[in-house]
């Protein structure tokens, strides 16, 4: 079936309840690579809360991409062997806490229509909020349905992507991905059997199974953390990027990096493919 256009607008979701512990908290930054050195003491401080002098245990910002997995505006019948994601932007109005119970506003916010053989962009937003009401994060995200163009939507309107500066990178960082890190992160929520099954892989295109994209997402933000926020989850106001190719597990993602002011820029490469596999990055610090 087409996506039902305009009606897909109309869908959302309200007051849908989650929670998380430190449990969740640990494994999230254990599946985006954090503390690969376990004698590193300021990485693990996201994946350890026993320390001989107590040390709070403190959460990776995009945690806030997994907190309440599954939140959606409803049901979407698109070609899901298709489906990957395309760009993810995340607003944080606090930090994120160790543990807590939230609920989840979720609701479609744009449809495009790339044509029938490009496919097509499903964007939606999650409001995420305490006990009290207030707004932890909202997180908008574009879903790009490769086999669902066609439906008669608009092809324009896009919001226009962060441009990064043309100069050369004011650092760079080289992150290793472990072979099996697809599978590790894959217990933060995301199933998708594209990131696990190699014949599930092969049937959507790929020669193996890939990374997950909000696994990349993660990698970034720890290129932030650890270059110009100085680990700390606190000073991350907003984290964007859009994903261009897929990584694949065990490949080195070599993350470029622009500071101007409080804005980093980033962008993100397989040197070894030659290839960018995310773009017009952005961490607003404050």
């Amino acid at each position: 079936m087409p996506i039902d256009y305009p009606a897909i607008l109309d869908l959302k979701t309200e007051a849908a309840s989650y929670s998380w512990s430190d449990r969740e908290v640990m494994l999230y930054a254990l599946g985006i690579g954090m503390c690969s050195d376990p004698l590193n003491l300021k990485e693990l401080q996201f994946v350890n809360e026993a320390f001989a002098i107590t040390k709070p245990l403190k959460v990776v910002p995009t945690f806030a991409s997994v907190c309440v997995w599954g939140a959606r505006p409803g049901v979407i019948d698109i070609n899901r062997v298709m489906v990957v994601d395309a760009e993810r932007d995340i607003t944080f109005h606090k930090p994120m806490p160790v543990a807590a119970t939230v609920t989840a506003d979720a609701r479609v916010r744009g449809v495009y229509d790339k044509g029938r053989e490009k496919g097509a962009i499903i964007q939606s937003e999650v409001v995420v909020k305490d006990g009290e009401d207030n707004k932890i994060v909202t997180i908008a995200s574009s879903t790009f349905a490769r086999g669902d163009g066609g439906f008669g939507g608009p092809s324009e309107g896009m919001p226009k992507p962060h441009q990064v500066p043309r100069r050369a990178p004011d650092r760079s960082v080289d992150m290793p991905i472990r072979p099996d890190q697809a599978l590790l992160y894959r217990l933060s929520g995301d199933r998708n059997p594209l990131h696990s099954d190699p014949e599930f892989a092969r049937k959507a295109g790929f020669p193996k199974p890939i990374l997950h994209g909000m696994c990349t997402y993660g990698l970034t933000c720890r290129a932030v953390l650890q270059t110009y926020a100085d680990y700390d989850p606190s000073a991350f106001h907003r984290h964007r990027v859009r994903f261009s190719a897929p990584v694949f597990p065990g490949e080195i993602i070599t993350v470029n990096l622009w500071k101007d002011g409080d804005s980093i820029s980033f962008e993100a490469h397989v040197r070894e493919r030659q290839v960018t596999v995310a773009r017009n990055g952005q961490a607003l610090l404050g």
